[in-house]
Parts: C-alpha cells; sequence; structure tokens
C-alpha cells in the first residue's frame, strides 16, 4: 500500500499504523485470501473475504465529529442500529481494534486497549449492486419492483418526523442558503458566479412554485439520507434486495421526504446514464405509494440533490488524501452545479 508523507501528516501516523495492519490478511481471525482496500472521503474498507469492515477516519467536519475513540465507537454503534432497518443480514456486529501488552495490534475480544473500533458486514456481490448492474445493462423489471418493494416497507416503517407547511418551505429554503455559504468557501475556490445561478434560480422556483411542497412536510421521515445506486443491493436467489450505508452521523439530514430520497437515487440512476430506469422507479414508488408526484416536484428535489452532491464532491478539496485528483473533484462539483441547473429547467417546464 502506497502511503505519502502529506496524508501521515494530515491523518496522523497512528491512523496509517491501523490502516496497514488491517490491509494485510494474516492479521484476520478468519484468516482470509486477500484483503481489498477502498479509501473513502469519511473512512476505509477492508473488504476481506466473504467479509468487510470499515474503519472511520478521525474527521471533524460539518456535524461529523469522529475525533475520538469514543466518538468514532457511538458512530458505529449508530450505523449498525440504524443500518439494520434496511439490511439487516449484512450488518453484524462491531469489532474492537485493540493493542496488546506487546504493543502490536489484534482484531478480535480480549485484553489490550482499545485503539478503535471496526463494523463488520456481511461481503454482497458487487455485480448485483445497482450501479454495476446499470453499467452492464442488467436490470430486470423483476429487480426493479424489489428494489421499490423494500423502499416502500422501510418509508411506511420509518419514524416520521413531519413538520407544518410553512416551517418545510422555511427549511428548504435555509438549505439552500447553507449550499450557497458551504461552496462559497473561499478554500473550495469553487467559481461564485455558477454556485449564485443555481442558488439564485432554485430560490426563485420556490418563489413561483412553492404550493407544490403544500403537504409535503408532514410525509418526513427518518430515513436513509444517501440513496445512492452503490449502495441499492437488488438481492440474489438467496439473499433479499436491501440498501446499505445510510447516513448515521446527523439525524437531521435524513429528515427527508421519501420523494425527495427517490429523487436522490433518480438522479444518480441518470448520472450512470440510466434515465428511463430513473422514471421507472419513480413511477413505481408514486404508486405503491399512492403520492401522485408532480414532475416538477420530482426534479427539484432532484435539483437540491444535486447540489448536496457538488458539496460532498467540493470537501474532497480538503482532504490531503486526494491532493493529487483535486482537478477531478472539481470538476466534479461543476458536472452535479451544471445537473442541478437541468433538472431546475425541468422543473419550471413541468410546473
Amino acid at each position: 500500500m502506497k502511503r505519502n508523507a502529506s496524508r501521515t501528516r494530515a491523518a496522523g501516523v497512528e491512523l496509517d499504523e491501523k490502516v496497514a495492519f488491517l490491509a494485510d490478511a494474516r492479521h484476520y481471525p478468519h484468516r482470509p485470501g486477500s484483503v481489498q482496500t477502498i479509501e473513502t472521503h469519511f473512512a476505509w474498507i477492508f473488504i476481506a473475504g466473504e467479509r468487510a469492515y470499515k474503519l472511520k477516519k478521525p474527521l471533524h467536519q460539518a456535524s461529523m465529529d469522529y475525533r475520538t475513540v469514543a466518538l468514532r465507537e457511538r458512530a458505529c454503534r449508530a450505523e449498525l442500529v440504524l443500518n439494520r432497518r434496511l439490511a439487516p443480514h449484512v450488518y453484524r456486529r462491531l469489532v474492537p481494534l485493540r493493542r496488546a501488552s506487546d504493543g502490536h495490534l489484534m482484531i478480535r475480544a480480549g485484553a489490550g486497549g482499545v485503539v478503535d473500533w471496526l463494523v463488520q458486514m456481511r461481503r454482497l456481490p458487487q455485480e448485483r449492486m445497482l450501479d454495476r448492474a446499470i453499467c452492464a445493462h442488467h436490470v430486470a423489471a423483476g429487480d426493479r419492483e424489489r428494489v421499490v418493494r423494500c423502499l416502500v416497507s422501510f418509508f411506511r416503517r420509518a419514524r416520521a418526523l413531519p413538520m407544518p407547511d410553512r416551517a418545510y418551505r422555511t427549511y428548504t429554503r435555509e438549505q439552500i442558503h447553507a449550499s450557497a455559504r458551504t461552496l462559497h468557501a473561499r478554500d473550495l475556490g469553487l467559481a461564485a458566479e455558477r454556485v449564485d445561478r443555481v442558488i439564485r434560480l432554485q430560490l426563485g422556483w420556490m418563489v413561483r412554485h412553492g404550493e407544490l411542497l403544500r403537504g409535503r412536510g408532514a410525509l418526513l421521515r427518518d430515513g436513509h439520507g444517501d440513496l445512492r445506486p452503490e449502495h441499492v443491493f437488488l438481492g440474489t436467489a438467496r439473499q433479499s434486495a436491501c440498501v446499505i450505508d445510510c447516513l448515521e452521523f446527523d439525524s437531521r439530514l435524513r429528515r427527508m421526504d421519501p420523494a425527495e430520497e427517490m429523487a436522490f437515487l433518480a438522479l444518480e440512476c441518470t448520472r450512470l446514464g440510466a434515465a428511463r430506469l430513473a422514471r421507472d422507479l419513480l413511477e413505481r414508488y408514486a404508486h405503491a405509494m399512492h403520492d401522485p408526484l408532480p414532475r416538477a416536484l420530482t426534479a427539484f428535489y432532484m435539483s437540491r440533490r444535486a447540489v448536496v452532491r457538488a458539496q460532498i464532491a467540493a470537501w474532497h478539496l480538503r482532504d490531503p488524501a486526494f491532493a493529487r485528483r483535486a482537478r477531478q473533484w472539481r470538476a466534479r462539483a461543476y458536472s452535479y452545479l451544471d445537473d442541478a441547473l437541468l433538472h431546475l429547467r425541468r422543473a419550471d417546464r413541468g410546473a
């Protein structure tokens, strides 16, 4: 595994040591043949045979605070509980990463101080994840029906967090302004005029078509919060469809209209070239939930989620681990801002 000085200084030697240890198949009790490592903005994933382990990075960003072992343990426990709502057969348990008296790290219960916590998961067949299936053109009608049935069942069970109409409109405007402040941060270096154009048009849409939000606040749920194709498992003959990796660190960000969650999924499917699939998923959801979604509202929600994704892409510019790919992450942020404009124009036409 390649390491560099900037990453070590930014993340700390301790994290570097943990990652190196967990990347070695010899250190796992079940002795996998190999370990595949995946780095994300917020975590490291170690795929070890039929199991996967997630190690959270010691980050502090917005409402996320993983700077101490205790805070990461709390976040891991929340991740386990929240994700079992949609993927009970995937999220297995928490595993302590300990340092033995002789200084060596170990992945097991017993003596030794806990230096971190790992979320242990069952490995899912990657070819049955929705993003991979879209790229392979292997999303059958039955797959779509299973996914929508899984999500609708979840939305019906999820804790209701209703909000009055006026409060919901105010909340949505505040989210738009918060996005503007985030994207205008000087250290991100994004073109202010490109950000301002999207923000101005989203606020304008709310003035012209705000009545489409009437009644939506009453539908808010404690949802998933990050409903992307790479988190959707289509199922197999032996495993049911499920959704993994919900947003666990801030319950406020999971407080969503289920239609906005579906719009987020539709946005990402469209970006993968599956616009017809996106429309089909929305139509199946609307039929199953008896929620006659106006196309203009769906498009507005897609525009909003595109701005959120632009924010997340831009945050990678602050992470030394991704410094070599700064140009790609900036381009990705702009790409989402372009999508936000595209769907906002559709929201105006469809109103």
